[in-house]
């Protein structure tokens, strides 16, 4: 309890108390301390799970009780707490050997000749080895590596990348992840895969880090990183050398493949996951007319972010482990609500309907507190007015302001109009209820939805994107206008009225991003299950008009199995619009079976 008084006490000491009768205002100035302090070196990029995300709730926490704020977590507090993954581990069963007509090569070491990668399947098997160049097909067939070898019931060596090694521009690195690597092998009936770095792409013989993806899906087969020094003799054994087949390969751009002769290996892996604990804090605020105290407006920002970076957490320099502070993304959201958390405090009796304040935890790793949030709410879906969200509202540059779910109800537009009549901003409007942050969740439970955002920048999920960098008087335009916005809403006699949206372009939330065809669907994230499953449908799309459901869980498309949601997105790059494919689902435990048509990407 003690080590829990101190930061609580700072944000009692941070901003001067309200003077009796006197309504406090939105200021730069108090958006600046939040987000110096939510963005500091102290909260060390407030991971969820991680003692700076605490301490950033504790913050939180503790301005709200000063507010007087109605705790709305558990047990009478303003935490909601939820477990979930935030990394992975090497168990203690990994072994790799590779056996000849000779005898047993010299044994592998694990996590120092070989390491898991992080969707390994735990198991083990044993087989003869064989070589498939990159392990890649092409999706128009100009490239197949699996097209004059046979994998069934063998373990497949292939190598890290494409043909065009770490070329970004490549047209094969939609279909070069390590990942998709895994399903192809998995596909053509591989027992498990051991993925080589070649000379040619990186001088330096280092095991690939073992990384977390935001997603424990396994692969549904092992799938190893092995040293170039753990398999040089394999190839000698073939008279054959890696920086040679690369050179091969790239002059031709045909495939290398071949069986070792007389090779067998035995490979086991074991990745265990690691779980924590981490919480939304949530304030809540009653409303005082008699035929609308029950209904609330629920408000909310994502606190979380990405830690210290690292391979698998989203940063953009994945390369870099240091503290990504995170100000923009979400100290600006978070100060914003902070804010209006006060500003709304102070004029409570005024309110028609309640006013709820949530700070997710987990949007980093797949909105999983607003995901929680809605499987677990503290006040009744049905009661739930509308949603309004603030992510990334800190660089406000030429008035731009974009606002995604404007078509979610028919009167957002005219509330949006009638509060910038003096054109404080310009706005990008985007009807659109799925999107990038936590607002998604809410819309997928037939509530109308805003989401308030100023735009990415360079300095987006990088350790650059610091405090000082903030537009602060811009900021505050933006949080006075969301306010006016709530106030209207809670005020209104009639609540706004609930519309589901056709999306006219890929709003970064569903199954279209880097894709040129589309389902229609947007994944949950933050289901565990086997399979993927639906949160939600776009309307009009192609899994609606074949009678898919949010809820469902596809387990095959186009007679492929779908483990989780990257099997699911290996399939978006192999098909093309038009393509008439079956889908099967498990819906409430019974498998069913539709036929979609594939639609382009709009």
């Amino acid at each position: 309890m003690h080590r829990r008084i101190a930061p609580a006490l700072l944000a009692l000491c941070l901003f001067p108390l309200t003077l009796r009768g006197q309504v406090p205002e939105i200021t730069a100035d108090e958006l600046t301390a939040h987000v110096r302090y939510l963005a500091s070196d102290e909260l060390e990029g407030r991971g969820s799970g991680t003692r700076g995300h605490e301490k950033a709730a504790v913050y939180v926490a503790g301005l709200l009780h000063r507010y007087g704020m109605t705790p709305a977590g558990d047990s009478g507090t303003y935490y909601q707490h939820f477990d979930f993954v935030s990394a992975v581990k090497l168990g203690t069963s990994n072994a790799l050997r590779f056996v000849t007509t000779g005898g047993e090569l010299d044994p592998l070491a694990a996590d120092v000749d070989f390491r898991p990668f992080g969707f390994t399947s735990n198991t083990s098997v044993t087989g003869p080895v064989v070589f498939a160049g990159y392990g890649i097909t092409a999706t128009d067939s100009s490239y197949d590596d699996f097209k004059d070898i046979d994998v069934t019931g063998r373990i497949v060596v292939v190598l890290r990348y494409s043909p065009d090694g770490t070329d970004p521009h490549s047209e094969l690195n939609r279909v070069s992840s390590l990942r998709n690597k895994a399903r192809s092998a998995r596909d053509k009936g591989a027992l498990g895969l051991i993925v080589v770095t070649g000379p040619n792409d990186e001088q330096d013989d280092d095991l690939v880090k073992l990384a977390f993806d935001q997603a424990f899906a396994s692969s549904g087969i092992p799938v190893v990183c092995a040293k170039r020094s753990a398999v040089d003799p394999l190839f000698a054994r073939a008279h054959k050398t890696i920086g040679a087949i690369q050179d091969s390969i790239k002059a031709t751009r045909k495939p290398v493949t071949f069986a070792f002769p007389g090779v067998t290996a035995s490979l086991t892996t074991e990745v265990l996951k690691v779980q924590s604990r981490t919480m939304n804090v949530i304030g809540y605020l009653p409303g005082n007319d008699p035929a609308l105290k029950n209904k609330v407006i629920v408000l909310g920002a994502h606190l979380d972010h990405l830690g210290y970076g690292g391979p698998g957490s989203g940063s953009l320099t994945p390369d870099t482990t240091a503290i990504h502070p995170g100000a923009d993304d979400n100290a600006s959201g978070a100060a914003g609500l902070l804010e209006l958390a006060e500003a709304f405090s102070a004029e409570r009796r005024s309110l028609s309907r309640g006013l709820v304040f949530i700070f997710f935890s987990g949007e980093e790793v797949g909105t999983l507190g607003s995901t929680f949030y809605v499987n677990n709410p503290r006040f009744p879906l049905d009661a739930t007015t509308a949603m309004v969200n603030m992510d990334m509202i800190g660089r406000l540059e030429n008035r731009a302001l974009t606002v995604y779910g404007t078509g979610t109800s028919p009167l957002w537009n005219d509330l949006l109009a009638k509060y910038n009549a003096d054109s404080s901003f310009t706005l990008k409007l985007i009807p659109d209820g799925f999107g990038p942050s936590d607002h998604a969740q809410f819309y997928g439970k037939d509530i109308p939805v805003l989401f308030f955002f100023t735009g990415t920048h360079n300095d987006y999920h990088k350790p650059s994107d610091t405090w000082d960098r903030i537009n602060y008087p811009g900021e505050e335009k933006v949080v006075r206008y969301v306010g006016t916005i709530v106030r209207d809403i809670a005020n209104r006699p009639d609540p706004p009225q609930f519309v589901r949206t056709a999306s006219s372009a890929p709003a970064g939330g569903g199954d279209t991003r880097g894709f040129r065809v589309t389902l229609g669907i947007v994944p949950d994230y933050a289901e565990g299950t086997e399979g993927m499953k639906i949160g939600g449908l776009r309307p009009g799309g192609p899994a609606e008009k074949a009678g898919l459901k949010a809820g469902d869980i596809i387990v095959r498309m186009a007679g492929k199995k779908i483990m989780n949601i990257y099997d699911y997105m290996g399939m978006l790059g192999e098909l093309k619009a038009g393509d008439k494919i079956d889908v099967e689902v498990t819906r409430s435990g019974e498998l069913m079976s539709f036929t979609a048509v594939m639609e382009k990407r709009k």
